[in-house]
């Protein structure tokens, strides 16, 4: 569900409300604002290096670090509605792929970017890392993209 917001920000759902978490990601609503800066081409980053979810098949906590990077159009996601978005996944049984992908496409629908790239840095499970990593085609050019600075998993060594 997404709520394509682009009144005033007062008229947000969740920024400055008390809000029950959601249960689950097809709950989670991601709310979007107006962009002050729409017709400038800039990249935006929302970095959560405490993501989790659960194994579908075990049950078992797994671990990311998710960078999003993003060239906004004419909104921006509204980065609580962004928190509680990635919170419902907390009890969500899905695939590293699944999880990752799925941010991404529910990100694209709610703002509609000009460019978005997700890297998906999950912690070992069974003594493999999986990154997954999406992008929905070439930025604009002249824009800035900076690496995302999560190193791949190396272990001890």
């Amino acid at each position: 569900m997404t709520n394509e917001n682009l009144g005033h920000p007062s008229q947000l759902g969740q920024l400055g409300h008390q809000v029950e978490a959601p249960t689950s990601p097809d709950e989670a609503m991601l709310e979007t604002v107006p962009n002050p800066q729409a017709g400038t081409d800039y990249v935006a980053r929302f970095s959560a290096p405490e993501f989790t979810s659960v194994c579908p098949v075990t049950g078992q906590p797994d671990f990311a670090h998710l960078v999003i990077d993003y060239i906004p159009a004419d909104k921006l996601v509204e980065s609580k509605s962004f928190k509680l978005y990635l919170g419902s996944f907390r009890n969500h049984g899905a695939f590293h792929e699944d999880c990752t992908i799925a941010i991404a496409k529910k990100f694209i629908e709610a703002a509609k970017p000009k460019w978005l790239r997700i890297g998906g840095y999950w912690y070992p499970r069974g003594g493999i890392p999986i990154d997954v990593f999406y992008q929905t085609g070439t930025p604009p050019e002249g824009v800035w993209i900076p690496d995302q600075g999560v190193q791949g998993y190396r272990g001890r060594g």
